[in-house]
């Protein structure tokens, strides 16, 4: 559980497309924005409650659980 407020997880956007997920995040959470990253591209280090990485493979599926960090 994270310091964030409202949702901060989505484990059950595993496997599915990077910008159905997007949608999805920034639905269920308002406070954030849901960026599409490819899995193998550095990220920034810094914690924000406004971030979530949607971190897709090559046909743009999600391969790690989307959560704010």
């Amino acid at each position: 559980m994270s310091k964030c407020l409202g949702k901060d997880s989505w484990p059950e956007l595993m496997g599915v497309c990077g910008r159905e997920a997007a949608k999805t995040i920034e639905k269920e959470n308002c406070l954030v924005n849901a960026l599409i990253w490819g899995e193998n591209q550095p990220t920034t280090k810094d914690f924000r409650c406004d971030r979530v990485f949607v971190f897709v493979n090559d046909s743009g599926i999600v391969t790690r659980v989307p959560m704010i960090y």
